[in-house]
């Protein structure tokens, strides 16, 4: 694994105690708000943190697989790369790595606010709905390898622009790449069923926001200015599932997270989720994790 990614800034934890480590502007060529290098076996992920651990990042992870299968976890889900595909690990999801010895490829890293807000809505930064393991076929590949290398040579020259124009060209480079990478991930999502829309879209963004204290169906609907049914039409046209059991899941990952990442006691976690009541907060979990939050936890440590 390249160095770009070798250091903490922080050994500190969240306040809801999960480790998150911030982008290591220190290692940006430049001080750049973007890093990319070679994955291998004689690099390490973090020089002090034991990444087969589970923990956070606040930037943007791009890795480029030239060799595989790799497992790797993202938020409680195991998805394995091979050859050719890409992962794309977004800020705040929990995430591990696997040995690092096993990585092979390209990773690029990239601090919320190095693009305009432009670029990050057309590319879909935070699309916490597509699917973070992708793969391209042959002509997207060459264009996406194409286009990353196209970065990687712009962000190691150094000599022949002013900082100024060097990060400008940085910018329109990743934003290339980018939009290339989104493409494929939209057009992933569309090829599972997973088709968005404006209101869905405007639903999971409020449910992102609003999920620790509003599990209310007809309370976002009343929000966001739709019918019930409008909502339920969207939502199941994008997903499959129910605007409910879509609220029901992101619950379910929060507390998943503070239950793996943190001491807190159960009753609090279930107070973080909405669920003031220890005891209706262990049924709603056990209903929808298949086991009890005190199996799950032990279960993880």
């Amino acid at each position: 694994m390249a160095d770009i990614t070798s250091r903490s800034g922080d050994d500190g934890a969240d306040g809801d105690g999960i480790r998150t480590f911030p982008f290591p502007a220190e290692l940006a060529v430049g001080g750049v708000g973007m890093q990319i290098g070679p994955m291998g076996a004689d690099r390490t992920w973090h020089a002090d943190a034991p990444l087969h651990r589970v923990h956070r990042i606040d930037f943007h992870v791009v890795m480029l697989f030239t060799d595989g299968p790799v497992r790797h976890m993202i938020d409680f889900a195991e998805y394995e790369a091979a050859a050719g595909d890409l992962l794309w690990i977004r800020p705040g999801q929990v995430h591990r790595f696997s040995r690092a010895g096993e990585y092979r490829g390209t990773v690029l890293t990239m601090q919320p606010g190095f693009l305009p807000r432009a670029t990050v809505e057309a590319t879909g930064l935070y699309r916490y709905d597509l699917p973070p393991l992708l793969h391209p076929g042959p002509a997207q590949l060459a264009a996406l390898r194409a286009a990353l290398e196209q970065l990687r040579r712009e962000y190691e020259d150094t000599a022949t622009l002013p900082l100024s124009l060097h990060t400008a060209v940085l910018r329109h480079a990743l934003t290339a790449f980018l939009l290339r990478l989104a493409h494929l991930a939209a057009s992933s999502a569309q090829a599972s069923g997973e088709r968005t829309d404006t209101t869905f879209t405007l639903f999971r963004d409020a449910v992102e926001k609003g999920f620790a204290t509003r599990h209310s169906v007809s309370a976002y609907a009343d929000a966001l200015g739709y019918s019930r049914r409008t909502l339920v039409r969207a939502v199941r046209a994008a997903t499959g599932e129910t605007p409910k059991g879509f609220i029901d899941k992101r619950v379910i990952l929060e507390a998943k997270r503070l239950l793996a990442h943190t001491d807190m006691p159960i009753g609090r976690v279930g107070a973080a989720v909405g669920f003031p009541d220890a005891a209706n907060f262990s049924k709603f979990f056990h209903l929808h994790a298949g086991v009890t939050p005190a199996a799950f936890r032990a279960e993880l440590r």
